[in-house]
């Protein structure tokens, strides 16, 4: 599988940018640091907020999503006493991530050879009296974690029967 350029295009630092803190932010355990920052900037989009490159270190930022990524080992890796940080990471698991379109996405995915997870579909999710649209695929970072970028469809209302 090849993986993305080893110069970041999309991982400028935009650490000057005033952000508001998420009330959840992921953090992935990372079993190579550099790699998944690449994959995280390069392929998906994400920009860097700030890290800390001593401690394998680095908090992203995607419109309204934020993720961290931390290098297993670097410093504290959290884990509870009877699990096993084995590949894949992250099962059971997929982290939405809505973005404006995801054609950008699918076309660098496509040029760096990575194969989605799960084919790019559109799939209505009904909320109520109403169902929500979302064109969605899923595709696994270095680690095994699954993505799931999505731009919406919008709402319809819900046929009952």
């Amino acid at each position: 599988m090849a993986g993305p350029s080893s110069h970041p295009r999309a991982c400028a630092a935009k650490e000057t940018m005033t952000i508001i803190r998420n009330a959840l932010v992921p953090e992935l355990a990372v079993s190579d640091w550099q790699k998944s920052r690449a994959f995280y900037c390069d392929l998906i989009g994400f920009h860097v907020v700030y890290e800390r490159p001593e401690e394998g270190f680095t908090y992203l930022a995607l419109g309204d999503a934020q993720l961290m990524i931390d290098q297993i080992g670097a410093t504290r890796t959290f884990v509870t006493d009877n699990a096993a940080l084995e590949f894949p990471l992250g099962r059971g698991m997929n982290l939405q991530l809505a973005v404006p379109s995801l054609q950008p996405i699918l076309s660098r995915l496509e040029r760096s050879s990575i194969e989605l997870v799960m084919p790019l579909e559109e799939k209505w999710y009904r909320r109520g009296t109403v169902e929500v649209g979302n064109r969605q695929f899923i595709v696994a970072d270095p680690d095994g974690y699954l993505i799931r970028p999505f731009e919406s469809l919008g709402e319809r209302p819900f046929r009952f029967g």
